[in-house]
């Protein structure tokens, strides 16, 4: 495997040819992964029910990068546009994942083919004539680049999960997909080895050596108390104990959120193994099943892992859990000295150097411990928070923040199949607790508790003010904005069907709710999963919290119960989802009302929006455009904007120019008015802005 560049230094022309021979290396791997489906019919089952079947990962990489490439802006074009809304989003099992299927009409494996045929020859064309400085850096076009590639590096581990996930008859061996023949052997005892104390320092800065994730960027540092790890990872055969025992028919070893789980699957042993007719057990593979290999690593979830420390903590006497995040990086930092991707040969199963599949847990030594890194991905006791000095990436800006929930806990070490970023020391990876990796685990003994100190607070400095937009004080006398706006449509609806409605831009969501008070239904949608995290936080927890700067780095803290919103059930009319607003997927239809919030002159297709919205629009329903047409070229190229300029020498304003681009479709209702608004920035500083609102009637084409 080619290894993650060095981006820090190097000849920026021989570095161009490292990054396109890394691109097409990981573009090639990954699709010779998906010749381990037996038939087309494998890319359209799913495997699992929360997620998308795999013809959706086939191409999303694809997809990614020229969503990416949009998003930065280093291209101005879409390649397939319906491939682009479909297999844009979907992947981790948030809230505003649409995973119904009867909203998706999959294409063709040949079409999605030759889609990835396009994007190839574009990011090739592109690595070949963008700009390349040394060292590259966040803000640079090349860092898009590698983004894309270490997305689909990050994809190819999770969809060989899929595919293990899939039944036997759907897959096939593959040669260039071998697994360790070393199957059968003595399973070691596994003994709890001291682990000396020491400080822990955690997160990179810019420039760094190579791409990382946002979540890898800031600064923390621990000390770690002496503790006792386990000497391997847990086996097979030592996890035989615990089913044996009737672990996973004993509440007892389970959390709350474990036992809802079990009860749910109605699962009795792991995941991947499978009991035969006299009650053996064999061993499934990404392709293949084998008699059991007792001294492999069992792979199971955090849920199953954290159960299994419980038992053998009551059964040993000892207080036996499992590792934080630190006392990993502890146990790496005193047994590792060459870090990927430095080293010459991999120490460990990782990189896809050995196997296509785990091996016994005793075969690669760290002085005393087996698989410091590699083999299975190691579960955490520690729910995935950003460090001190933490910012979003714009052009990723859902990659890490919603997975600051408390829910999503940290896997260390990497697997067998993890290349690129996900092999380096600093990577920071989290999944639900009750989803699968190749991941198991090992135990330490230590009598002190992991915090689980997460980011309950809302501290993005844009999220927060727009928190209090929505929901904080009214200042200066002037009302609520977006519930303002909404009792004016309410009081133009008349007779209207009160159906459907759809939020887009819907932000932080208060005018989605105010929507739910007479709409049976309400599609809120934006462009950004930090604004949905919020709406969907209120509804889920009932309360929002949040900083807002009063100055410098004083910051008072702020919080909404949605309780006073007085909303009852009427909350649930709501789903919250990401989107496009110029380039909705199809099922975004059949509305009586369209809210576009302050959003006409921040999209990079006004014009095709409008276009686009008309058909998704009923007749005589509404569409209501707020907006104070404050046009700027960071978000919209100067060509797109409807108004705001001269034209033919005359004045066109962004009224003339919606009612050029309406009116074939639609008639104006009154005259537009003035609704203003106030944005606190800080305790002495606010924007106060007036917004014009207009409202346009959906008429018959015949009309």
């Amino acid at each position: 495997m080619t290894k993650t560049p060095i981006i820090d230094t190097g000849d920026p022309q021989a570095k161009r040819e490292e990054i396109r021979q890394y691109f097409h290396q990981t573009y090639n791997d990954y699709e010779s992964l998906f010749t381990c489906l037996k038939n087309e019919a494998a890319y359209y089952a799913r495997p699992e029910p929360l997620r998308h079947p795999l013809i959706f990962y086939f191409g999303h990489t694809a997809c990614f990068f020229i969503n990416k490439l949009r998003v930065a802006k280093i291209i101005n074009y879409r390649v397939d546009k319906r491939i682009e809304s479909m297999f844009a989003i979907g992947v981790d099992e948030m809230s505003w994942d649409d995973l119904n299927e009867d909203n998706y009409d999959w294409p063709s494996v040949a079409a999605v083919s030759d889609y990835r045929n396009k994007v190839r020859k574009i990011v090739d064309e592109l690595i070949a004539n963008l700009p390349l400085e040394i060292p590259i850096k966040w803000e640079d076009p090349f860092w898009i680049i590698l983004m894309g590639i270490e997305h689909e590096r990050i994809h190819l581990e999770t969809s060989s999960v899929l595919i293990r996930q899939l039944p036997i008859d759907l897959v096939q061996p593959q040669a260039q997909w071998p697994i360790c023949q070393e199957q059968a052997g003595i399973v070691p005892d596994n003994s709890l080895l001291n682990v000396s104390a020491g400080l822990v320092k955690q997160g990179r800065t810019q420039p760094s050596d190579t791409y990382g994730w946002d979540n890898e960027y800031g600064k923390l540092e621990t000390e770690v108390e002496q503790f006792k790890a386990s000497q391997f990872l847990v086996s097979n055969q030592e996890f035989l104990a615990f089913v044996k025992d009737g672990g996973y028919q004993d509440k007892t070893w389970w959390t709350d959120e474990g036992w809802q789980w079990l009860q749910f699957k109605k699962v009795s042993q792991p995941i991947f193994w499978e009991q035969t007719a006299d009650g053996d057990y064999q061993y499934r593979t990404m392709c293949e099943i084998i008699p059991m290999p007792w001294n492999w690593p069992v792979d199971v979830n955090y849920l199953e892992a954290k159960a299994f420390c419980n038992w053998m903590s009551a059964r040993s006497g000892k207080s036996i859990r499992l590792p934080s995040e630190a006392e990993w990086y502890r146990l790496y930092d005193l047994h590792i000295n060459q870090h990927y991707p430095h080293w010459e040969t991999a120490p460990a199963n990782i990189n896809l150097e050995y196997w296509a599949s785990s091996c016994p847990v005793n075969l690669f030594m760290f002085g005393q411990f087996g698989d410091v890194i590699g083999n299975v991905w190691q579960w955490t006791e520690t729910a995935i928070d950003s460090f001190e000095g933490f910012k979003v990436h714009p052009a990723y800006d859902d990659f890490s923040v919603p997975t600051f929930d408390g829910r999503h806990n940290l896997i260390k070490g990497g697997s067998w199949i993890s290349t690129g970023n996900e092999a380096i020391r600093d990577s920071r990876y989290a999944f639900r607790r009750h989803f699968y990796q190749h991941a198991g685990f090992r135990y330490v003994e230590s009598r002190l508790k992991v915090s689980q100190n997460f980011n309950s607070y809302e501290t993005d400095e844009l999220i927060s003010q727009y928190l209090e937009f929505h929901y904080g004080d009214e200042y200066f006398g002037v009302p609520n904005y977006p519930k303002t706006c909404i009792e004016i449509i309410f009081k133009l609806l008349g007779d209207n069907p009160r159906r459907r409605a759809l939020d887009i831009g819907c932000a932080v969501g208060r005018s989605s709710f105010e929507l739910a008070r007479q709409f049976d239904f309400v599609d809120a949608v934006d462009f950004s999963t930090r604004f949905i995290r919020n709406a969907l936080n209120l509804r889920e927890h009932g309360e929002v919290k949040y900083l807002i700067t009063d100055e410098g780095e004083l910051c008072t803290v702020k919080s909404f119960q949605l309780a006073d919103l007085q909303l009852g059930d009427k909350v649930n009319n709501v789903e919250f989802t990401q989107g496009d607003a110029c380039n909705l997927k199809e099922k975004y239809n059949n509305y009586d009302l369209v809210f576009a919030g302050n959003l006409i002159d921040r999209l990079y297709e006004p014009k095709k929006f409008l276009t686009d919205i008309t058909k998704r629009i009923n007749v005589g329903g509404l569409l209501v455009i707020t907006s104070p047409y404050t046009w700027l070229e960071e978000y919209t190229k100067k060509e797109h904007w409807l108004g705001g300029f001269k034209e033919n020498g005359e004045n066109l304003t962004t009224y003339d120019g919606l009612e050029r681009i309406l009116s074939p479709y639609f008639e104006a209702v009154g005259e537009p008015q003035d609704v203003p608004f106030v944005i606190r920035e800080t305790a002495r500083k606010f924007q106060h802005t007036i917004a014009q609102l207009s409202v346009w009637r959906r008429r018959a084409l015949n009309s």
